[in-house]
């Protein structure tokens, strides 16, 4: 896992409520097991028509959402099965952040777990992150804050091991692997 310590962007919004998880990557894509390749699947039943080919008037498959870091998304976004897919799909598309008023719980813990960022504001800034797509933003982990360009800095929850993890580039498999001289020796001390 990469570092996260800022992510400067346009954003693309999607402001639709209730984006589940079979909707960010639907399920007969996950026969997978590695992150690779998930992006072109990402909103599959959004992004593309019956044949196969991007509808134009798809939020993702405009001009101006191209190279956008950071997803604005309606309330309850990753609600429905927990499927760590599903942060891989945003992320393998290229997006290191989602924004919204409520993310749904098991869906935020898979993206902290995968270094994509879940953020959660409130009413009014995701109202005017609505109404503004491609609003160049960004994303500071350290100080949990989202800076608007009306100068606006928006505090965001994210919990201290989770901030740790996403400012180090590790995840908890990682965290407890660059301890294990630490964990080693004190399995020797208390061995009975």
């Amino acid at each position: 896992m990469e570092p996260v310590k800022t992510i400067r962007s346009r954003t693309a919004v999607l402001p639709n409520s209730n984006i589940d998880t079979d909707q960010i990557i639907p399920a007969r894509f996950l026969t997978t097991t590695t992150r690779e390749g998930l992006g072109k699947h990402l909103f599959n039943e959004w992004r593309y028509d019956a044949n196969g080919a991007l509808r134009p008037d798809f939020a993702l498959n405009k001009p101006e959402a191209q190279g956008c870091r950071i997803l604005v998304g309606g309330r309850n976004f990753g609600c429905g099965s927990s499927r760590e897919h599903a942060p891989w799909a945003l992320l393998d598309y290229g997006f290191r952040a989602v924004i919204s008023t409520e993310i749904a719980d098991i869906f935020r813990n898979n993206s902290l777990k995968n270094g994509l960022v879940p953020i959660v504001v409130d009413e009014d800034t995701a109202r005017w992150l609505i109404e503004h797509p491609g609003a160049e933003v960004e994303v500071d982990i350290d100080n949990a804050t989202l800076s608007l360009p009306t100068g606006a800095k928006v505090t965001f929850p994210i919990e201290g091991f989770a901030r740790y993890c996403l400012l180090n580039g590790v995840d908890e498999l990682g965290f407890l692997l660059d301890r294990m001289p630490q964990i080693q020796a004190y399995e020797r001390s208390h061995h009975v």
